[in-house]
């Protein structure tokens, strides 16, 4: 309503003294603030979601008791149970529940679900018949520590908007994840020492012994014990899955998804069927180690550099990303995903867009981590592991990963990373780390992508200088000599020698704009991308031999 006084002027009254309407914060209140604050009013304005569930007066006993279940095994808070509140929002109540039922409902935990940890309370409401009546609020809470079971052994979780029962290897896989038990820590297969590599194996041995100062004598099965890569089972010595994926020869016999998958679209969505894009799709197979090499050796590949011009009209190479940034998230997604029974098959995917990177790891966030705490909650899903890839200097084990991740990309005046979880409607969960770009800025040279124009088995035998000319050359349609000349800090010779060499290897046109003569030059001549677009008006394309009179 806009309120004015009568005794303001004219002018004055040409301003309005309104007030503007609260907005509606319940949608971003967790279930500790809804149980807190919980009215009448308040539980006819939710609707049912991943924080709360209504059920009727009637609705008791070991059901009861698998949503007590439910919301104890659901992160990061668990949830909230309304008795005595229909789907549609009405209330039934609970006052015509004789006492005995009511000390049941109150107790529901102890019969049905001893290990959830629970609160209840009354709320008074009007029921649908309009009379005061009051509904029971449960508060169970997420327990961080165990698995909760219902006192008959069912474990039941929240996916999507639904319950679901865990079958025994999702269970496994989530005591895993809570350190009930560790899937890193269990006896391998594979024989030793002729099921590994042993080369890894002493360079891993080596960077302990020198890191920690251990004496020589020591072997290395010892170290791999101390490490907590193996076991001595007496007098036999027992590698375990975490010394697998480290250093075996074959760790897909054992785990199927020791795998990252690359793929790389044309545009900024991923297409299925007859409309699919993706223009590279390799699969990555080998340790955890040889997977990040491959990883990265890959990535450098296909990440691109762009050369803006600094203050002082000085080219300097820009990357798409950070290094940083990409190379811990391929890290984290080796290192944390679960390696678990129940996941054990599914590989790390690795997507590249126009406009953003996107990595996406098997297995949920380990307990304590949300997108919301990563910067300041590290929690490693497989410790030991974690704990080997320090000693071969894959990861700094400091705890600021993410944050690195964060900062670089903040300097370079790019997003900060975007860390999210999802999960399929059968209960598997993906951790996903989102990258973006500045595809607007650069959206001419992304267009042109150059491994794509000169062919991916040209484009890496190319020198960095020669890379750094292409690029420049597909971000602005053209080159010219003063312009190498400018962008690699090399003398005008060098510059054009580099020119021509890649139009003699037919990567560049030469276009002139009058005929070549020795000692002549053409100010308007300049160097493209091969290309099937027509020469501009006026121009020549000059042939290139390997004797071509400079």
């Amino acid at each position: 309503m806009l309120l004015m006084s009568k005794k303001k002027s004219a002018k004055e009254q040409t301003i309005f003294d309104f007030e503007l309407p609260k907005p509606n914060l319940r949608q971003l209140m967790g279930p500790d603030d809804l149980f807190a604050s919980a009215n009448e009013e308040l539980l006819r304005d939710l609707q049912e979601d991943n924080r709360i569930e209504r059920k009727p007066s009637r609705f008791s006993g070991s059901s009861l008791g698998e949503y007590l279940c439910m919301w104890a095994n659901s992160p990061p808070d668990g949830g909230l149970i309304v008795i005595g509140m229909l789907d549609d929002g009405a209330f039934d109540g609970c006052t015509h529940l004789p006492q005995e039922s009511l000390n049941k409902l109150e107790k529901v935990g102890e019969i049905w679900c001893s290990e959830a940890r629970i609160e209840t309370k009354r709320i008074a409401v009007t029921n649908q018949h309009g009379v005061k009546d009051f509904v029971i609020l449960f508060r169970v809470y997420y327990h961080e520590n165990i698995v909760v079971k219902t006192n008959s052994g069912k474990v039941f979780r929240r996916i999507g908007d639904s319950k679901k029962e865990l079958r025994p290897p999702e269970v496994r896989e989530l005591q895993i994840d809570k350190g009930e038990v560790s899937f890193e820590q269990e006896d391998c297969r594979e024989q030793w020492p002729d099921g590994f590599n042993q080369r890894a194996v002493a360079e891993f041995v080596e960077g302990v012994r020198s890191a920690r100062g251990l004496s020589p004598e020591l072997t290395k099965e010892g170290i791999l014990i101390s490490r907590r890569l193996a076991r001595d089972d007496r007098g036999q010595f027992k590698p375990n899955q975490g010394c697998l994926l480290l250093f075996s020869n074959d760790p897909l016999r054992t785990i199927p998804g020791c795998k990252v998958r690359f793929q790389k679209f044309d545009g900024e969505q991923e297409g299925t069927g007859n409309k699919y894009n993706a223009v590279k799709d390799e699969i990555l197979e080998g340790t955890i180690p040889e997977l990040i090499q491959q990883a990265e050796r890959l990535l450098d590949l296909h990440l691109r550099t762009f050369s803006p011009l600094d203050a002082k009209g000085k080219f300097y190479p820009v990357p798409e990303y950070p290094k940083a940034a990409w190379y811990e998230a391929i890290v984290n997604a080796c290192v944390h995903r679960s390696y678990g029974n129940g996941l054990r098959n599914m590989q790390i995917f690795v997507k590249m867009f126009d406009d953003r990177l996107v990595v996406e790891s098997p297995g949920g966030f380990p307990p304590f981590v949300t997108p919301k705490t990563i910067y300041d909650r590290q929690h490693a899903r497989n410790p030991h592991l974690m704990a080997a890839m320090f000693y071969l200097n894959y990861v700094k084990c400091a705890r600021e990963g993410a944050r690195r991740m964060r900062d670089t990309m903040t300097q370079m005046s790019l997003p900060e990373p975007e860390f999210e979880q999802s999960e399929s409607e059968l209960g598997s969960a993906l951790v996903r780390v989102v990258l973006r770009n500045k595809i607007k800025q650069r959206r001419a040279w992304i267009d042109s992508d150059v491994s794509g124009v000169v062919g991916e088995a040209l484009a890496s035998t190319l020198s960095e200088n020669e890379i750094r000319i292409l690029n420049w050359a597909a971000e602005h349609g053209k080159i010219t000599i003063s312009d190498a000349n400018k962008l690699l800090d090399v003398s005008w010779q060098s510059a054009k020698k580099l020119l021509f060499a890649l139009a003699h290897r037919k990567v560049l046109q030469y276009i002139r704009f009058r005929p070549h003569e020795r000692n002549l030059r053409d100010p308007r001549a300049f160097f493209r991308i091969r290309s099937a677009e027509p020469l501009p008006e006026g121009g020549i394309e000059e042939s290139i031999t390997s004797n071509y009179d400079t």
